[in-house]
């Protein structure tokens, strides 16, 4: 009898708790579903979008290839617009700046990888775009703007091409022996040898004049200003005309 009491109050007791915490439980199991179906729902758009970005990108590939320029910078905006969270989206910014380059569109490359600097993009691929970008402004004369954008940059996967990108630099701005410095440093970086050429590194530096007959050519180059028997010479050869 005691057991059959016993079973009953347990029964009123899960009753009343049902009756106070019931709701609870059934929103929560509805909550923790309806999550779960938006992660799926979230997993499966986002596969879907890399899906067709994938292909769009594919086409983009082919412009590129055929040259079709106009073609190419259709995809590729779409790809920006409407892709960008995927990866092929800064992807599709790098094919188009070869394309620019092939077009002889330098400032439209240097734009293209620019836009991939300031997105949200991987920094791995943000390190590629500022040397490649680095490689359009040597092109460009514009070796200033090289050292502004490298100068500071810490990386190790990239470290070397960064140095032989700021060694032109130097060069280019007649910066012997801070040229001289990019190019040792490359030299010496057990990593060069997978990343850059080192036989051409070796041949720049070689190429560098010396800080001495620099510094002569910088003389050589002020103007004099004329003395007073040069006026008067001047004077004298005009009277006589």
């Amino acid at each position: 009898m005691d057991d059959l009491i016993s079973e009953k109050e347990q029964i009123e007791q899960l009753r009343s708790w049902w009756s106070e915490y019931g709701g609870y439980v059934i929103g929560g199991l509805a909550l923790g579903i309806a999550l779960l179906a938006g992660l799926n729902y979230y997993t499966n758009s986002k596969l879907e979008a890399q899906l067709e970005a994938s292909v769009l990108y594919e086409s983009l590939t082919q412009h590129v290839v055929s040259g079709s320029l106009e073609a190419a910078e259709t995809v590729a905006d779409d790809l920006g617009t409407n892709y960008a969270a995927t990866s092929y989206a800064p992807q599709a910014q790098f094919a188009m700046a070869r394309l620019y380059m092939d077009k002889n569109r330098d400032q439209d490359a240097a734009d293209a990888l620019s836009g991939i600097i300031a997105s949200e993009a991987d920094e791995e691929l943000k390190f590629v775009a500022r040397a490649r970008l680095a490689r359009v402004l040597l092109y460009q004369n514009k070796a200033q703007e090289v050292v502004d954008m490298l100068e500071g940059q810490q990386s190790e996967a990239f470290g070397p091409v960064y140095q032989e990108l700021l060694g032109d630099a130097y060069h280019a701005l007649g910066r012997v022996e801070d040229a001289q410095a990019a190019y040792q440093g490359v030299m010496l970086n057990p990593r060069s040898r997978d990343l850059v050429d080192q036989q051409l590194i070796q041949w720049k530096a070689l190429d560098l004049p010396e800080a001495s007959a620099t510094d002569d050519v910088v003389e050589e180059a002020v103007v004099q200003e004329p003395t007073s028997e040069d006026t008067v010479e001047a004077t004298e050869a005009e009277e006589t005309e």
